[in-house]
């Protein structure tokens, strides 16, 4: 894949990172209009009781489409402490929570006003705990059809993303067996950065 575009995301999913690592250039798609029940907002985790959503809330928009970058988030209750709560359920005896924790826990004491925002800097931290250094462009406008591009902004749709991974060890597989394509906190969690070596071994 020689120049990616693809959406940020929260927390993206494990194949997000697979085309992201193994790119040559990346873009963000930066110019589409927001649409619900997609990773733009969610990301989906191991839990003590199995697959486990978790959705940033949103404030609604009079407009009926609404771009992404413009959507801002419902920050009235605190969705950022029950999120870290939910990780730490799920993650606290994987073999590297405890190494990560105080990288990402300041991210959940602060109150992003847009969620494009969040989801840059999430890049960002995630980037610098994998050990990587990925500087992606930005488009200025919206093009429906790309020829210049490997266009992946599909997969922003998790439904609609039936990537299948190779296994690695989670935390609950033995009550509920391997969970396919979760988060890349999960797979950073149980891995480390041995997580980079994996994302370069998998296919798309």
């Amino acid at each position: 894949m020689k120049n990616l575009l693809i959406h940020p995301s929260y927390f993206p999913s494990i194949s997000h990172y697979i085309a992201l690592v193994q790119a040559d250039k990346v873009t963000f798609e930066m110019e589409d209009n927001f649409q619900k029940q997609t990773n733009r907002n969610r990301m989906y985790i191991y839990s003590p009781n199995g697959i486990q959503l978790l959705n940033v809330p949103i404030k609604h928009s009079p407009e009926k489409h609404q771009k992404y970058k413009d959507v801002r988030i419902e920050n009235d209750f605190a969705w950022q402490k029950n999120h870290f709560k939910s990780l730490e359920a799920a993650y606290r005896t994987s073999p590297f929570f405890e190494y990560f924790e105080d990288d990402f826990r300041p991210l959940f004491e602060k109150k992003h006003a847009f969620l494009m925002d969040l989801n840059l800097e999430i890049f960002d931290l995630v980037n610098e705990s994998l050990g990587i250094t990925i500087t992606p462009n930005k488009t200025i406008e919206y093009f429906h059809e790309v020829s210049d591009f490997t266009d992946l902004r599909p997969l922003i749709n998790g439904k609609k993303d039936l990537t299948q991974i190779e296994s690695y060890t989670q935390v609950f597989e033995e009550k509920h067996g391997f969970l396919n394509n979760l988060s890349i906190l999960d797979l950073l969690f149980n891995e480390g950065r041995y997580a980079v070596d994996y994302l370069k071994n998998q296919t798309l």
